[in-house]
C-alpha cells in the first residue's frame, strides 16, 4: 500500500495505517516541497514529522517536532544574532546534523530517509517524491517568499495569488517511489493540505502519470470538515486563490488519480457534488483525535477500498 502524504494529517493517516496493516505492507511517499536550508543544514519538515510519529518521538500537543525537546542550541543561536523564527529543538537538531553528514558522504535523501526509518524503529517505509530539490514557493501579496518563510515566519498571514513548484519540471521520481506505486494494491491520499503538501508530490511528472495509471483501487481523504481545513491554512488558501472550497472542490483537484474518497458525514452538500462527479463516497467522522481515532478511520478506509476492487 501507498499513502501519498505530508504535513499533520497525513502523518496521523499514517500512523493509523500502521496499526492495522502487517509490518513492512505500507509505503509513505512524503513531501520534500516544504523543506528549506537553515543554518546551513537541510531541513525536511514532513518527512521528519512523519518519521516522528511512527517512531512516537511526536510532540502530540503541537503536531510536530519531538517530545520533551528543549532549544538550547537555538537559545544559543538567538543570542548570537540569528534569526531563530524556525523552531528547532535540540533533538530536532540532531537529526538534521546526522542527515546533511551522510549526506555529505554521498547519500542520498532517499537513502538517509530510509536508514534513519529503520534506526528509529519505524514500521513503514518512508520515501521522498524526488531526491532532486522541489521547492514550493509563494507569490504573496509581500512578494515571492519560499514557504517556510510564509507558513512560520509570516504566520501564513500575507494572501497568496500564486503557488509554484520550482524544481519539479526537472526533478526526477524517485525510483523506489515509482516502484512502491506501480506494484502498490491500494493508492491512498492523506487527508494532507492539497496545495502544500500532495500537489509538490503530483507535480513531479512521472509520479503523477503512474498514479494515474494505476488499477489499484486510488482513495482520498478530505483534509476540511464543514469547508474548515482541521489543521493548517488550506481553507484560507483556497479563499485567496480564488479555488472551489469544502472536500467537493479538494476531489476535484484529484480528477482522475482518485476512484473513492472520504468525507465527513455532515458534509453533505460536498457528498452530493463528489458522487455526481463519478467519485464513489464514504462518509464518516474523518476527524482523527488520537492514535485509536487514525486506527479506526484507517479501518473505514480499508473496508471502503476492499467494496472498490480494482479500477478497469
Amino acid at each position: 500500500m501507498v499513502l501519498l502524504a505530508g504535513g499533520v494529517g497525513g502523518a496521523r493517516m499514517a500512523e493509523g495505517l500502521v496499526r492495522v496493516l502487517p509490518e513492512g505492507a505500507l509505503t509513505v511517499i512524503a513531501n520534500i516541497g516544504d523543506d528549506d536550508t537553515f543554518y546551513g543544514l537541510l531541513v525536511c519538515p514532513d518527512i521528519d514529522t512523519i518519521t516522528y510519529t511512527l517512531s512516537d518521538r511526536i510532540d502530540r500537543g503541537q503536531g510536530w517536532g519531538v517530545a520533551n525537546d528543549t532549544v538550547n542550541g537555538l537559545n544559543v543561536l538567538r543570542d548570537l544574532g540569528a534569526p531563530v523564527w524556525m523552531k528547532l529543538g535540540d533533538a530536532d537538531f540532531g537529526l538534521h546534523i546526522w542527515r546533511n553528514w551522510r549526506m555529505s558522504q554521498g547519500a542520498s535523501l532517499s537513502e538517509v530517509t530510509e536508514e534513519c526509518a529503520a534506526r528509529f524503529g519505524v514500521k513503514a517505509r518512508i520515501l521522498p517524491a524526488t531526491d532532486d530539490p522541489l521547492r514550493t514557493k509563494l507569490i504573496t501579496e509581500k512578494g515571492l517568499l519560499d514557504f517556510q518563510n510564509w507558513f512560520v515566519g509570516e504566520r501564513c498571514q500575507p494572501a497568496v495569488r500564486e503557488i509554484r513548484y520550482v524544481g519539479a519540471e526537472a526533478a526526477a521520481a524517485s525510483a523506489a517511489a515509482l516502484t512502491a506505486i506501480k506494484d502498490a494494491d491500494l493508492i491512498v491520499f492523506a487527508p494532507s493540505n492539497p496545495l502544500l503538501s500532495l500537489e509538490p508530490i503530483l507535480s513531479v511528472r512521472a509520479l503523477r502519470e503512474t498514479v494515474a495509471a494505476s488499477r489499484a483501487p486510488r482513495i482520498g481523504v478530505s483534509p476540511l470538515i464543514g469547508g474548515k481545513a482541521v489543521k493548517g491554512p488550506l481553507d484560507k488558501l483556497l479563499a485567496d486563490l480564488g479555488q472551489p472550497a469544502g472536500a467537493a472542490g479538494v476531489a476535484a483537484r484529484y480528477k482522475g488519480l482518485i476512484d473513492g474518497f472520504l468525507v465527513d458525514s455532515g458534509d453533505v452538500n460536498d457528498i452530493v457534488a463528489i458522487e455526481a462527479d463519478g467519485v464513489k463516497v464514504h462518509a464518516t467522522d474523518i476527524l482523527m483525535r488520537d492514535p485509536v481515532g487514525a486506527e479506526r478511520l484507517a479501518r473505514e478506509l480499508l473496508g471502503f477500498a476492499a467494496g472498490l476492487g480494482v479500477a478497469e
